[in-house]
């Protein structure tokens, strides 16, 4: 176990370090057009917007934002 300790892990961790230099400096390399940041774009949807309900500006009372509006609720 204190082989691993000792030379495996250390070796290990030095390897990943090297890897992710690696990745990182290979942007040296690259095209001046494909190092730049990809553009951010609005999402295009299929799907239509919900529609925006009409309201006369009045808040609703706590229990109909609780328990929802009066003409929803089942009787009984």
């Amino acid at each position: 176990m204190s082989f691993f300790r000792s030379y495996i892990a250390p070796l290990l961790i030095v390897l990943i370090f090297a890897v992710a230099m690696l990745a990182v400096s290979a942007r040296i390399f690259l095209p001046s057009d494909m190092m730049a940041p990809a553009p951010i774009e609005e999402p295009i949807s299929t799907v239509s917007p919900a529609p925006i309900a009409q309201t006369d500006g009045i808040m609703p009372e706590l229990s109909e934002l609780i328990h929802g509006p009066q003409s929803d609720r089942v009787a009984g």
